[in-house]
């Protein structure tokens, strides 16, 4: 779900921005620049994703943590006892950016490719 969320917002900043990119490549900027520059933005925005995702997971297993007791669970509860350990966490947060690399990967290559004279043309 999230991949498809960053590709169509990558997708959209990109089409947003299409007279900017002219722009740059008319003044010089590389299609690794610009193919960066996009890559950059959305890691950066799934890894904001992946870091609000895991402080949301750890917080939920700490308020758990906290309320299974004063719960006085009896049964299956009583013997719950939910587990943080940082490897989970990392995982998860790595998979995010890796999501975000992938997802942002097109949108960036279309950016590169744009002829800057089409660009500077756009509406």
């Amino acid at each position: 779900m999230g991949g498809i969320g960053v590709l169509n917002i990558m997708l959209v900043s990109v089409t947003d921005r299409t007279r900017e990119i002219g722009t740059r490549k008319a003044i010089g900027a590389s299609d690794g620049a610009i193919l960066s520059q996009f890559v950059l933005e959305a890691i950066t925005l799934a890894g904001l994703g992946g870091l609000i995702g895991a402080t949301i997971g750890v917080g939920l297993i700490l308020l758990t943590k906290l309320l299974i007791p004063l719960l006085g669970a009896s049964g299956f509860l009583s013997s719950f006892s939910p587990v943080l350990s940082a490897p989970p966490v990392v995982v998860a947060f790595t998979i995010s950016l890796a999501i975000g690399l992938v997802a942002g990967g097109y949108p960036a290559w279309r950016a590169a490719q744009l002829n800057p004279i089409e660009a500077l043309r756009y509406e």
